[in-house]
């Protein structure tokens, strides 16, 4: 006898796990052309610009890195999770705030308009970041004690 709520269930695990594999091959690559930037931009003498886009790179992998998790752990239990989507968002509000900083280091004109924007940025993503991590902590401190 044909189960559909069984063969959906077992389509949605695949589909995780396929979407898991394909997040870590990914990211591996990510890494690796990580590396391969910074031997060439170090190669060539950019070596503030081969620094600032490694450590772009390394913080998407982070972020895949988190992702994959969190698939995962929905294809384990089927139940989709908040946390970790919130720890992703706290990651790429770090990474474009270094990288703004990075690439901001240089050029700071107060009365620049791009300065200025680049400062309004960076204010936006802390405000970001502290909502996210209270979000968090408010998560947390909600869940029963075991």
């Amino acid at each position: 006898m044909w189960d559909g709520k069984h063969w959906l269930e077992r389509a949605e695990h695949y589909i995780y796990l396929v979407a898991g594999y394909i997040l870590v091959i990914a990211a591996a690559g990510l890494l690796i052309v990580a590396v391969l930037e910074i031997i060439r931009g170090t190669l060539e003498g950019h070596y503030a610009e081969a620094v600032i886009h490694l450590l772009d790179r390394v913080l998407l992998a982070l972020m895949l890195a988190e992702i994959i998790y969190t698939v995962g752990r929905i294809a384990h239990t089927l139940q989709l999770e908040v946390e970790p989507f919130l720890i992703v968002g706290i990651i790429a509000a770090v990474r474009r705030m270094l990288i703004i900083t990075a690439e901001s280091a240089g050029h700071v004109d107060l009365a620049d308009t791009t300065f200025q924007a680049a400062i309004a940025e960076l204010g936006l993503l802390a405000v970001i970041i502290i909502l996210l991590s209270g979000a968090i902590w408010m998560m947390r401190k909600s869940r029963p004690a075991s």
